[in-house]
């Protein structure tokens, strides 16, 4: 270890409470990242390990982009900080007119926030706002779905389905229903791409509205896929009902597309794969690499316009955050938005999603593995869970494919991976030749 490497390394791990940690686990055997350059992380130890994850699903151009690392440091010396509360900055507007240049109409107006869970509350708040000042003040339900993942605010563990991340917190907010997950392992093992089973789970919607009635609900949140639960691919169809449904009965659909966004099913966005138009798209993540904290919330021009009633001098929306269109934020943003269309990182997915599907699926038939799943350059591998228990099996994965230089992300007993879109083949093959090593060594 080099000085500059053990300087790096921390002489109290106690003080950090970690975040979706097994901390006394991690504490005992800290795994710290000291430096990262396109596909690797590096160790303070000096291991190099292949990020098959894009960190947490969001540095989808690769890391240590130089463009990005000079747009911040100008950024810094121009301009640190700018009030978005009656003040404005250049970078915030250029942002938002290249971000709706990206989505199809009408989704022509974005709210900047800062992380993924900041753009479902404030997505689940527009869509509450809206019915309002469009004089249908009763309709003030949500509609999520089971398994769910929609950030760690109030909101958005409501609206989401993931237990383990709602039992601790009380009674959460109330007006909120779920709809059944799409996920059919017994019909849908080992499907390429989309399940052909399942369209059907949508109109599950339908006897939810018939109990409250539609005057009642403002709006439906889904992602597209659903991804920190495990990669949870929707059948052909069913995002298709879910928007026939939502239109019949005057309600919002929102796509959670923190994941989905920016190249990540080798379109720019979910909407552009599927070729469903919800009324509100939260995004995150990509949308700076995760080099600064950043996140937006694109609605229609008739959402947006519902807002824009009144004296001109009056606040429409009594709504924002301290750091809303970070002027470091924005240009790290606009430095990667230059990337994706220099590189054509938006689309490359899709170029490279087949080889990745055949590799991933090479892997059917090794020990405890049950299904495997993939979309554009996402993929999962769902594991038997150890008889009472739960998730042991995959992270041990987890932590065998560390010490051989792979580095994934698991989620209950499923291996989820996102690489970067900048991947090679050669990567991919390195990817799944060590989970195969893993997976046949796993008790």
């Amino acid at each position: 270890m080099s000085s500059a490497e053990r300087a790096a390394v921390p002489n109290n791990l106690e003080a950090f409470w970690m975040p979706f940690t097994a901390n006394r686990q991690f504490k005992k055997a800290p795994r710290l990242l000291a430096s990262a350059s396109g596909m690797y992380y590096t160790t303070v130890e000096g291991k190099k390990l292949l990020d098959a994850t894009a960190g947490l699903w969001c540095v989808n151009a690769g890391h240590g982009r130089k463009e990005i690392v000079e747009a911040v440091a100008a950024q810094v010396g121009e301009l640190d900080y700018a009030p978005a509360f009656q003040m404005g900055h250049p970078k915030a507007f250029e942002l938002a007119a290249r971000l709706t240049s990206m989505m199809p109409k009408p989704l022509d107006h974005v709210f900047f926030t800062n992380s993924g869970s900041e753009s479902v509350e404030t997505a689940l708040k527009i869509a509450i706002a809206y019915q309002r000042v469009r004089g249908q003040g009763t309709k003030t339900r949500i509609i999520g779905r089971e398994r769910g993942y929609h950030g760690v605010n109030f909101g958005g563990i409501s609206v989401g389905g993931i237990p383990t991340n709602r039992k601790f917190f009380g009674s959460l907010l109330t007006g909120v229903d779920h709809m059944r997950h799409t996920h059919d392992i017994e019909r849908n093992a080992f499907s390429r791409g989309q399940p052909a089973y399942g369209a059907e789970f949508a109109d599950e919607l339908e006897k939810i509205i018939y109990l409250h009635d539609a005057t009642n609900i403002a709006a439906v949140i889904v992602e597209p896929m659903s991804g920190s639960t495990g990669v949870l691919i929707p059948p052909k169809g069913y995002l298709e009902r879910l928007r026939e449904i939502c239109t019949k009965h005057d309600i919002l659909l929102i796509f959670d597309e923190v994941i989905t966004g920016f190249g990540r099913l080798g379109t720019p966005f979910a909407v552009d794969y599927f070729g469903v138009k919800p009324d509100i798209v939260t995004t995150a993540k990509g949308i700076s690499n995760g080099v600064i904290p950043m996140g937006g919330v694109f609605v229609t021009s008739d959402i947006y316009n519902a807002f824009m009633t009144g004296p001109e001098h009056a606040i429409e929306l009594f709504h924002g955050y301290t750091y809303s269109a970070h002027p470091v934020a924005c240009a790290a943003s606009l430095a990667t938005l230059d990337i994706y269309a220099r590189e054509g990182l938006l689309n490359r997915g899709g170029e490279i999603a087949q080889y990745f599907e055949d590799a991933l699926h090479s892997l059917k038939g090794l020990p405890h593995v049950i299904d495997i799943r993939n979309i554009g350059l996402v993929g999962a591998i769902e594991l038997e869970p150890i008889a009472g228990e739960p998730t042991k099996r995959a992270f041990q994965a987890f932590l065998d494919a560390y010490d051989k230089g792979l580095m994934i992300r698991t989620t209950g007993d499923i291996i989820a991976l996102s690489p970067p879109l900048i991947i090679s083949k050669a990567e991919i093959d390195t990817i799944v030749s060590t989970l195969a090593d893993v997976l046949k060594k796993l008790a």
